[in-house]
């Protein structure tokens, strides 16, 4: 068998006799099972929240998260109902929906697309009475992106004014 090491003592290897606690390595780690539990809790976001505005001709819903991380990966679902026949059902889009905010997929491909004052337009066409008409915009956070932006929404029939949603997405590093 082989002699145990002269350095090695039972008081102070198996016993802990005359060992500090360590409050810093204790504190270390709570602070990190506390970041943890925080991002299951969706602090930093990632969950969707679901906003919705409400004309007499048309309704309009907006479900995409209202807190990202940079880097994330989103998906925004924008839900026309049409109470009345829009002939031109248009979304406007507050320019906080591309700014550090790359848009990678539009679909269904709008009838057309442009600026307005700064704004995203996306003309989505006619939407018969009773019909629902769902619009996807898939993006990614650019990871240099920090802050609070305004992503108000706003629905259109041609040029006449239906209803908006107010929204604001937290941007967390």
């Amino acid at each position: 068998m082989a002699e145990t090491p002269d350095f090695l003592t039972l008081r102070r290897n198996r016993d802990n006799a005359g060992v500090r606690e360590a409050p810093l390595r204790r504190t270390l780690v709570a602070l990190i099972a506390l970041l943890c539990l925080a991002g299951l809790l969706n602090v930093f976001g990632q969950r969707p929240e679901t906003s919705r505005a409400a004309a007499s001709a048309a309704s309009l819903k907006v479900y995409a998260p209202t807190r990202v991380r940079g880097g994330l990966y989103f998906e925004a679902r924008f839900t026309v109902h049409a109470r009345e026949d829009l002939k031109n059902a248009t979304l406007v889009l507050d320019p906080g929906w591309a700014e550090g905010i790359t848009i990678n997929t539009v679909e269904p491909s709008p009838v057309g697309e442009a600026s307005r004052n700064g704004d995203l337009v996306f003309e989505l066409g006619h939407i018969p009475a009773g019909k629902k008409y769902l619009f996807f915009l898939q993006l990614q956070v650019n990871p240099t992106n920090v802050g609070h932006r305004s992503q108000d929404v706003a629905l259109y029939d041609e040029d006449r004014f239906l209803a908006s949603v107010e929204r604001t997405i937290t941007v967390f590093p």
